[in-house]
């Protein structure tokens, strides 16, 4: 089956840096829109940047643009989210998200902690 395999998460101080990344086994990745989303404690999930299949249409949320920045690698079959200028308020768990047409796929998780 499909599997997407998130990882980068980790403990960093506020004002660092962190790049998530997500592989997957699927060979439709080239096709697919790769999104990341998070969740923090006790809050709703959110879409936090989102990719098109050629990476020609990129979107991110309010609190994510400027300081984040999503690519993806359709050679390798990789997305990656790199975060920079870290704020405690983005601590959060973070998904890796593959989407083709209304078909979705999603990776595990990874922690993202910003605390000092």
């Amino acid at each position: 089956q499909v599997q997407l395999v998130e990882s980068g998460g980790a403990l960093v101080q506020p004002g660092g840096s962190l790049r998530l990344s997500c592989a997957t086994n699927g060979f439709t990745f080239s096709l697919t829109t790769m999104n990341w989303y998070r969740q923090a404690p006790g809050k709703e999930r959110e879409l936090v940047a989102s990719i098109s299949s050629a990476g020609t249409k990129i979107t991110y949320a309010d609190s994510a643009r400027g300081r984040f920045v999503i690519s993806r690698d359709n050679t390798i079959k990789k997305a990656y989210l790199q975060m920079n200028n870290l704020r405690p308020d983005d601590t959060a768990v973070y998904y890796c998200n593959m989407k083709l047409w209304d078909n979705d796929h999603w990776g595990q998780g990874t922690q993202v902690t910003v605390s000092s």
